[in-house]
């Protein structure tokens, strides 16, 4: 960034993660306690404490639970006559071969690719902050955003076993349970939240993303 665009953080202000209140940072001293919000008293600083580490533990965990994700079943159907064990892929299988295929390409693109590009764009904007890459500030944060704005549409299949389970329980034609996928692919989606979450976009912008990760 040139010097006629300082950064917030170079003219003293700070944003209160709490509360978004900007306030301007308090004149340093010997005695001078950690700077609070004047709004709701929220500890102020200047980048995110530790928002490196706390976002790759959070993928980390995330990308361990994708594969059973997938792989365990979702759904577990029984009735009088059969029982069925259905995974996300079986799931978009099913309403393929049912001729349901704008449902099946919607449930695959939100529950299959949706979670496995936020991960790989999420790893992007770690290791290209760890590694104090300077180039496409404008684009990172964008993409930054962007997995912001699609993050609430991952839990659609979530959604739909739940809808399922309701009606199907009000109608008593059968059985339906939550599988174990379920609670993986869940635990997913509010991983990468949360990876997402402790990540500080602000980081893109340093021009030395390993000293400014330092600050308190």
């Amino acid at each position: 960034m040139s010097p006629a665009q300082p950064t917030a953080a170079q003219l003293g202000l700070l944003a209160c993660d709490c509360c978004g209140l900007l306030s301007r940072r308090a004149p340093a001293g010997p005695q001078r306690l950690a700077a609070a919000c004047p709004r709701c008293g929220a500890h102020l600083h200047s980048r995110k404490p530790h928002s490196i580490g706390r976002a790759w533990a959070y993928w980390i965990a995330a990308v361990v639970l994708y594969f059973p994700a997938n792989l365990l079943p979702i759904m577990q159907t029984s009735s009088l006559f059969d029982s069925q064990r259905d995974t996300i892929m079986s799931g978009v299988i099913f309403l393929w071969n049912d001729g349901s295929w704008p449902l099946a390409l919607l449930v695959f693109f939100a529950s299959v690719v949706v979670p496995l590009l936020k991960l790989i764009a999420l790893a992007y904007l770690l290791v290209t902050v760890q590694i104090g890459m300077s180039r496409r500030r404008h684009q990172r944060t964008r993409l930054y955003r962007m997995l912001e704005f699609v993050g609430r549409w991952s839990m659609l299949d979530i959604y739909v076993v739940t809808i399922l389970v309701a009606l199907v329980h009000l109608q008593s034609l059968a059985e339906i349970e939550a599988g174990p996928g379920a609670i993986a692919f869940g635990a997913v989606v509010v991983l990468t939240m949360l990876a997402a979450m402790s990540f500080d976009p602000r980081l893109i912008w340093d021009a030395n993303p390993a000293q400014e990760r330092q600050h308190a």
